[in-house]
């Protein structure tokens, strides 16, 4: 599940965990003050594997495919 950052005027920001479907907070859940969800700079996006972009991205044999391009140019 994503985590939101709020900002609460009278206790700082904070962070909730909330599903994607989920309404935002209207009011702090310490104090009951309204809040303002934030929109957050970093966003941890984790690429789990092998290596994406060497298995889906690059040639095997990158010999091989720079001579095919050379052979096909030269027509």
């Amino acid at each position: 599940m994503p985590l939101y950052e709020y900002r609460c005027e009278k206790c700082g920001d904070f962070e909730k965990e909330q599903a994607i479907t989920e309404a935002p907070l209207e009011s702090c859940p310490t104090c009951g003050n309204p809040v303002k969800r934030l929109i957050s700079r970093n966003v941890g996006l984790v690429f789990k594997g092998s290596g994406f972009h060497i298995t889906d991205y690059v040639y095997k044999n990158s010999s091989e495919s720079t001579s095919e391009n050379k052979s096909s140019s030269d027509n």
